[in-house]
């Protein structure tokens, strides 16, 4: 072992890495050691006194603060470091080497100097967590062991909450390389809290299987097996012929006990979580699902065990699995919500007004409080968070750690869409719905994480800020997936955010849970459809049944055609602006053209038939 590692190594821990025979592990962290120099590690196997271990260090050091309930902590990041810092995360990429426009890059060797020149010294006076995890069940074929170094508590419980220990994978690989490494520092705090946030950096190195995160708390950019691995397992994935999504994997729950799988892709703030987590449906994953072919069809994992979820909006109206699972006594982090004197957690939408004082992100908060820029500050910031295991949620889905993976019946994608998307629609088949409904996705923006309000954002596969490949390459891989499938997926789309002229919104936020079971039928060919030229939609009789039946509410035929009018002008002005983005990217697949001007052909055909706006029941 490195001498300078027995120096920092208590005898325990020492017998703990000594105990991992792979020389590249020992290089690693040895490497990184002398980088940061921090002055003592712990080395984490992943059993409960190690996890306790860790949760009791980071109510010692302050990183979190036990809260009324049970289990219950609240983390708080700084007020300037609050989200994903797009303009410092950036790929190391060998010189020549180029993925795209929708990529921020910096040639590798200057990357690499400039990242290691900023971590010299970085954890001094602090301890260093070594922390081994599996992407993925533990048995799966598609698993990726990782090796995490991070001097925060916190991101050391919170990965701990999130993802499955991988300490015996260690001991058992010998000498492989397969896997990732992670390495994260809070930099120098003041108050709790990273200080020098003009050195934040996020670095990808591809090569090198390695993600580079300084100078930052917030766990977008510090809890590495999150999107941060995402990106290291989309290249990977790319080369071996499979495909890592952006997506949920949730059971909907069908006729006479039939389980139905589903995965699903939305932009941040869409609906996603919400889908996933519905009373009455079960819930594999909310956020990165592996996705591979076996036997003609196409299977799914987790490679998460955890929810790290936005808070915001959470209510016991429309959210009642979440609402009650945040309420109970389990080992939940809180983020940057507001913390109430008696200990109990407020957030921005959840119920009631805000209390009339607290404690929040930016200290002691009251209402009318305002920032340095006399900006108000909310109770909450709209990007808080919560962390929880699945196993603590009550409709986790008994095959969460199923290493075969589930069946994947359908593959949904949705985003904000005000006028154009008709609430749910089936595509016509694998490549019609990966060119117009995945590539084709677009987003309204929030002013949460995405800037100006209502400004549409091009977001293929709700992916575009994680490929680490080239955008026609993805697109491409997508297309071959699908080819020989026996049984493909069938490709959906929903739109939870249709508004009438008046900017009222057409569907109530419980309409979900009918679009779901109408989709788990669509996927047994249990129901017929219409069909229009941009897809199959529902039957009019289907969905007033299935009203009745789901929601215990009447549906009439008028707000069945409000919803349904297929909007012409609407939906041709989005095949130009796709087609123009496309026009720029390298290597888009030919067919992708070819299926817009197919769509675009059969919407101006059904123009000069019917007008504009056509009602659905001209398809019948």
């Amino acid at each position: 072992m490195d001498p300078l590692l027995q120096t920092k190594l208590g005898e325990e821990d020492a017998k703990k890495l000594e105990a991992i025979k792979n020389p590249e592990v020992h290089r690693f962290i040895s490497k990184y050691v002398k980088i940061c120099d921090p002055e003592s590690i712990f080395v984490s196997t992943g059993s409960e006194d190690d996890m306790n271990f860790i949760r009791s260090e980071a109510l010692r050091l302050g990183e979190e603060k036990e809260l009324a309930t049970p289990g219950h902590t609240v983390h708080f990041d700084g007020y300037y470091d609050q989200a994903r810092d797009r303009k410092n995360t950036k790929y190391l990429l060998p010189e020549g080497v180029r993925i795209g426009r929708h990529v921020n890059a910096i040639e590798r060797d200057e990357g690499l100097r400039e990242i290691h020149e900023l971590m010299r010294g970085i954890m001094r006076g602090h301890r260093l967590y070594v922390l081994f995890f599996c992407l993925g069940p533990v048995d799966s074929k598609y698993r990726i062991p990782c090796i995490q170094l991070t001097d925060s508590s916190y991101v050391a419980h919170t990965e701990n909450l999130l993802y499955r220990g991988g300490y015996k994978l260690f001991l058992e690989m010998g000498d492989s390389n397969g896997f990732f490494k992670f390495v994260h520092s809070s930099g120098e705090l003041v108050n709790g809290v990273s200080k020098n946030l003009d050195k934040r950096r996020i670095y990808i190195d591809l090569e090198g299987k390695t993600v580079f995160s300084i100078n930052t708390q917030y766990g977008g950019n510090t809890i590495g097996l999150k999107k941060l691995a995402m990106r290291l397992a989309i290249h990977k994935a790319s080369k071996e012929g499979w495909l890592v999504e952006h997506m949920f994997i949730m059971g909907v729950h069908g006729p006479n006990g039939r389980v139905t799988y589903f995965t699903g892709a939305f932009p941040s703030l869409c609906g996603k979580t919400s889908t996933c987590m519905l009373t009455g449906e079960s819930i594999i994953g909310d956020d990165i699902a592996f996705l591979w072919r076996r036997d003609g069809k196409v299977w799914s994992v987790n490679t998460e065990k955890g929810i790290f979820g936005v808070i915001e909006g959470i209510n016991p109206r429309d959210d009642q699995v979440l609402w009650r699972t945040l309420h109970k006594p389990a080992e939940i982090i809180f983020s940057n919500v507001l913390v109430t004197e008696d200990g109990k957690v407020y957030w921005v939408g959840m119920n009631g007004d805000p209390p009339p004082r607290g404690t929040n992100y930016s200290g002691e908060w009251f209402p009318g409080k305002r920032d340095s820029e006399g900006k108000p500050i909310p109770p909450s910031h709209k990007n808080a968070r919560f962390a929880i295991a699945l196993k603590d949620v009550e409709n986790v889905d008994p095959r969460l750690d199923d290493p075969m993976g589930v069946e994947v019946g359908g593959i949904i994608y949705g985003g904000r869409d005000s006028d154009t998307s008709v609430p749910v629609e089936e595509s016509f088949n694998w490549i019609h719905g990966v060119v117009t409904k995945g590539a084709s996705l677009e987003s309204e923006a929030t002013a949460a994480v995405l800037g100006d309000e209502g400004i549409r954002e091009f977001n293929p596969m709700a992916n575009i800020d994680f490929l680490s490949i080239p955008l026609g390459d993805y697109i491409q891989n997508y297309i071959e997936f699908g080819k020989d499938l026996k049984k493909p997926p069938l490709i959906f789309s929903v739109n939870y955010f249709l508004r009438d002229e008046n900017g009222n919104f057409l569907t109530s936020k419980m309409d979900k849970a009918v679009w779901l079971k109408w989709m788990e039928l669509r996927v047994h060919r249990d129901t017929g459809a219409l069909r229009t030229p941009t897809g199959f939609i529902p039957r009019y009789e289907d969905l007033q049944r299935l009203f009745k039946e789901v929601l215990k509410r009447e549906y009439s035929r008028k707000s069945y055609i409000k919803q349904f009018t297929l909007r012409i002008p609407q939906n041709l002005a989005k095949i130009e602006r796709i087609e123009k983005i496309y026009k720029t990217v390298p290597n888009t697949p030919r067919l992708l053209f070819r299926v817009l001007s197919d769509q675009k052909r059969r919407l101006m055909e059904a123009k000069s038939r019917y007008g504009d706006y056509v009602s659905p029941e001209c398809f019948v």
